[in-house]
């Protein structure tokens, strides 16, 4: 899920709850080969009729300023939008899949794909409507089964890290490039009166489990094997990972009981914290929106993720898809529009409006994405960004695995301990 800069959204997902954070996806999948799964449709006949749109969160609001321009071109077209509070989206969805009370198009979060895809109440992606080529792999692979797409992208970010550069430049200490160099730089910035550098997900939540997930492809490994069949969560990797995260609770770089997620902001703010590993790509805007505008390129550097001596790069992927059901009433002119939302231009012209980052990769060659350290880290980003276990199950097994970490930081138990332990929880659930 995306947070962009701007004040109103960023107010009012504020308001919601710790959802914002980095992203844990879901969808049941594999890797996609031709990437669609039905007979072309008639893109060049022009819409006619309604077409019902229902939405996940607060990123409806702005959509019509879009689809106006759709109506335009299709003046015998009528767009109907419903948003839906992003905590009964899925829920909604699927009881509307199974009453038959579907609307044409829907656009959710990656952390709803497998609940949505699971239902087996969606249309694959027609022939002709896009091509798959266009779209950055890792968000498109997200709604893919068996080879067939369900889903087109029509966001996509990766997050990265953020760091107090004036603090940093008062300690003497250079912006982190590896795990152990972030280590140094907490030390660092704390020597100078920084109380806890380093600020964690602490609510020992689903984005706890995510952030281990992300440290764990760092660390050349995975909490679930490559074909999402079976939970790899005690690797000895991912032990490590699990050690070195909770070292810096462990070490008083950190604190297991805070920054909550509303209190972030005046952390860094207010230098009680100097560091934010895998952060969203929404926190300088809401910074300037604290602090003044342009505070952010003052005080603030933005950088890839730090990685461990001979690891891999890797960032949360976050972002939303179109889906059409299969009952829809007027599927034609659902998949028209989710044509015209694919364009390079409706994408950069989204961005402009939202702050939305393309999913589609030759969006970002437009002047409006460029020259800013988070527009060119993010695009870096998009590169290598890792989803968490595309697997229904992982709602239930990431709050096993935050209950665990959360005992590790808290000096309860060991790394291994805790990673068996989930570990076994998780093998009895399984990933279906």
């Amino acid at each position: 899920m995306h947070v962009p800069p701007h004040s109103r959204r960023a107010r009012s997902l504020a308001a919601i709850s710790v959802l914002a954070i980095g992203a844990a996806t879901l969808a049941a999948c594999a890797p996609a080969s031709d990437g669609t799964g039905s007979e072309p449709i008639d893109l060049e006949t022009p819409a006619v009729g309604t077409i019902e749109v229902w939405t996940q969160g607060a990123d409806g609001a702005d959509l019509p300023e879009i689809f106006a321009t759709f109506e335009e071109e299709n003046p015998d077209v009528t767009i109907k939008l419903s948003e839906v509070p992003e905590a009964e989206f899925a829920s909604k969805i699927t009881a509307a899949i199974a009453a038959g009370t579907v609307p044409d198009l829907i656009y959710g979060y990656t952390q709803t794909f497998a609940t949505l895809l699971s239902t087996e109440g969606f249309a694959p992606v027609p022939d002709g409507v896009v091509e798959k080529e266009d779209f950055f792999e890792n968000i498109w692979e997200l709604s893919v089964i068996d080879d067939t797409a369900y889903g087109v992208p029509w966001y996509a970010y990766a997050n990265s890290s953020i760091y107090r550069s004036d603090l940093a430049e008062q300690a003497n200490v250079k912006i982190p490039e590896t795990w152990d160099e972030v280590i140094a730089y907490s030390e660092g910035v704390q020597a100078e009166g920084v109380e806890f550098p380093v600020v964690l997900p602490i609510a020992w939540n689903t984005y706890t489990a995510g952030v281990l997930d992300v440290l764990a492809h760092q660390n050349n490994s995975a909490l679930i094997n490559d074909d999402n069949t079976e939970w790899t969560i005690n690797e000895p990797a991912n032990v490590e990972a699990l050690e070195y995260f909770a070292s810096f609770i462990q070490d008083g770089l950190a604190s297991a009981d805070g920054p909550a997620f509303l209190d972030i902001v005046p952390w860094i703010s207010q230098g009680r914290a100097a560091a934010m590993p895998d952060s969203g790509t929404w926190f300088t805007g809401w910074l300037d929106e604290a602090n003044g505008e342009g505070w952010s390129a003052e005080h603030i550097t933005i950088a890839p993720n730090p990685i461990p001596e001979g690891g891999t790069p890797a960032a949360t992927l976050g972002g939303g898809s179109w889906f059409v059901p299969i009952d829809a009433d007027n599927p034609t002119e659902a998949w028209q529009l989710v044509h015209f939302m694919s364009q390079p231009e409706t994408q950069v012209e989204w961005y402009k409006i939202f702050g939305s980052f393309p999913a589609v990769k030759a969006a970002w060659d437009d002047p409006a994405l460029e020259g800013t350290p988070l527009l060119e880290t993010t695009r870096e980003s998009l590169n290598y960004a890792v989803s968490t276990p595309n697997v229904a199950t992982w709602p239930e097994v990431s709050q096993i695995i935050a209950s665990e970490m959360e005992k590790v930081a808290r000096g309860t138990s060991t790394a291994e301990d805790a990673l068996d332990a989930a570990q076994e929880r998780a093998a009895a659930i399984g990933t279906e």
